[in-house]
């Protein structure tokens, strides 16, 4: 039996036409004729991965489920989209405004957020592994059973967001402000934490083996059942701290 295979030159050709096409809507300033000839396409299963769509309107859109991997969408305007299980692996997202987004379960592993606002964002079950967040807007943000692992949040502003029983190893929010954050049964093991504010936040139950909390602020936190074998709590401020249960890291001999 014959195997037929699209030879490689002919479908870079045919990338280069659609991302011409959808660039010259995109320039023609018709914002609302750019989302619906988006979302027709997304209907007709066109994918879009590799799309370059910098600074476009496209607020509302539905392009849940959709492959939008390894795109450019650098300040484009996503508020209330529709992206649930969307792909964003490798996708350049710098600076968008994604505020009230669902990303429900989407995939932004490997994607760079920096300086994004995903205000109110749901995020719950997302895969956002090895992402760049440097910078960016969580306020509110539901990030509940998330994959965060080595995930790049130094800086970012969490605060009031729900990060429960979220996957957050080796995870980078060094200076973050994670103030009146839930982070109850999360996995924070190896995390760095250095500087981080985290005034009232609810960490029971979380596990920060070996997190480096240096300089940190916990005053009002929850640490009630937290484990915090070998973590590094030189010059946090544990003011109000609970730490009812909590197993502690041993004294430096």
């Amino acid at each position: 039996m014959a195997i037929y295979s699209v030879h490689p030159r002919e479908k870079n050709v045919k990338f280069e036409i659609r991302n011409r096409f959808i660039k010259e809507v995109a320039l023609s300033g018709e914002a609302r004729n750019l989302k619906a000839f988006l979302c027709e396409k997304v209907k007709s299963r066109l994918d879009l991965s590799g799309v370059d769509l910098p600074r476009a309107m496209l607020a509302g859109a539905d392009f849940s489920k959709v492959d939008l991997s390894a795109s450019n969408l650098a300040g484009a305007n996503l508020t209330k989209a529709d992206l649930r299980g969307a792909d964003f692996a490798g996708s350049n997202l710098t600076k968008a405004i994604l505020i009230g987004a669902n990303l429900e379960k989407a995939d932004l592993s490997e994607a760079n957020l920096t300086g994004a606002d995903l205000t109110m964002a749901r995020l719950n079950g997302a895969l956002l592994a090895k992402a760049d967040f440097y910078w960016t807007i969580l306020v509110g943000a539901d990030l509940r059973h998330a994959d965060l692992s080595q995930t790049n949040l130094a800086k970012a502003n969490l605060t009031l967001a729900d990060l429960t029983e979220a996957d957050l190893f080796w995870v980078d929010l060094g200076g973050a402000n994670l103030t009146m954050c839930k982070l109850t049964g999360a996995v924070l093991t190896m995390g760095n934490f250095a500087k981080a504010q985290l005034m009232g936040a609810d960490l029971s139950r979380a596990v920060l083996a070996a997190v480096d909390l240096r300089g940190a602020d916990l005053t009002d936190a929850n640490l009630t059942g937290a484990d915090l074998t070998e973590a590094n709590l030189r010059g946090a401020n544990l003011s109000g701290t609970i730490l009812d249960g909590a197993i502690l890291p041993k004294p430096a001999r």
